[in-house]
C-alpha cells in the first residue's frame, strides 16, 4: 500500500512550543484520527504540513512528491478544512466559493450545490452570519467539490450537532468508497474515531507519541506499567485507552 503522505523529522518552533522530529506517515485507503490534547500541537502540524507556517527543518511529501517544489500541484490535490475557516467574513458564501474554486483544475460546480443542499446552506448568506457549525459545514463543502484525493481537516465535527456529525462521518465513509483516497482528522471527540478511523496518531507536547492501526491500539495499550508517569487517556466505546511516558520525561 503506497504513502499518501510521509513526514520526516517536522519541527517548528516559536515561543514557548516546539514540534520536534515529527514523523509519521498516512497509507492510502486509510482514515487516520490525530489526537492529543489542547495544545499538544496537531493544529500547528497540520498548518505546518499545508505550509500555511513555515516549518525549521523536516521533508514533507504528498502523492510521493515533495512539497518545496510541488506545492501547487499537491494543493490541487487536497481538501482542507481548518478550525478557523480562512474566510473573509464580509462576502456571501457564493462570492467566496467564486474565489477559492478558481484555484482547482477540477472543480465541480455540481458536487458543490448537493453539498449546500445537504447541509441546509444559503449561498446568499455573508460568512459573518454563520455559526462556527455551518462555518464547518461550508468549508467542508468546499473541500469536497474538487476531486480531492486527500481531505486534511481540523476539528471537523466540532460545534456540530450529532445529527450532522453523524451524517459528516457517513460522508467521509462514502468519500473512502471510491478507493485511492485518504483522510487525516484531528479531533477531540473519540466517538467519531471508534465509528470510522483506521489509524490513529497521537501527538503530546509536540512529540508523536505512537502511531497504530485502531485495533491493534486498543490491543495493546491496556497494561499499566510503573515507573511509568500518566499523559492522558482517551475512550473508544466502552474501552479506555491510557498512554504512558517514561517517568522523568513529562
Amino acid at each position: 500500500m503506497n504513502n499518501i503522505l510521509k513526514v520526516d523529522g517536522l519541527s517548528k518552533s516559536y515561543g514557548d512550543f516546539s514540534l520536534k522530529d515529527v514523523t509519521f506517515s498516512l497509507p492510502e485507503e486509510c482514515i487516520t484520527g490525530f489526537v492529543g490534547i489542547n495544545g499538544a500541537g496537531k493544529t500547528t502540524t497540520l498548518r505546518t504540513l499545508l505550509g500555511l507556517t513555515s516549518r525549521s527543518f523536516g521533508n514533507i511529501q504528498f502523492f510521493g512528491l515533495d512539497m518545496d517544489r510541488n506545492e501547487k500541484q499537491i494543493k490541487d490535490r487536497i481538501g482542507v478544512v481548518l478550525d478557523d475557516g480562512c474566510f473573509y467574513d464580509e462576502l456571501t458564501l457564493a462570492e467566496m466559493k467564486s474565489i477559492i474554486s478558481s484555484a482547482y483544475t477540477s472543480w465541480s460546480e455540481q458536487d458543490f450545490k448537493r453539498y449546500m443542499d445537504m447541509f441546509s446552506l444559503d449561498p446568499k448568506q455573508k460568512i459573518n452570519m454563520l455559526s462556527k457549525g455551518m462555518k464547518m459545514k461550508y468549508a467542508l463543502a468546499l473541500a469536497l467539490s474538487h476531486n480531492a484525493e486527500l481531505l486534511i481537516m481540523d476539528e471537523p465535527t466540532s460545534g456540530l450537532d450529532p445529527l450532522i456529525r453523524n451524517q459528516l462521518l457517513k460522508i467521509l465513509t462514502d468519500y473512502m468508497a471510491n478507493g485511492g483516497k485518504g483522510v487525516f482528522f484531528s479531533t477531540h471527540i473519540t466517538s467519531d474515531l471508534d465509528k470510522i478511523a483506521d489509524m490513529l496518531i497521537m501527538i503530546d507536547k509536540g512529540h508523536i507519541v505512537f502511531q497504530e492501526e485502531k485495533d491493534a491500539l486498543l490491543d495493546t495499550y491496556r497494561i499499566v506499567k510503573f515507573g511509568y508517569e500518566f499523559v492522558g487517556a482517551y475512550v473508544f466505546g466502552y474501552i479506555c485507552v491510557y498512554w504512558y511516558l517514561p517517568a522523568g520525561t513529562v
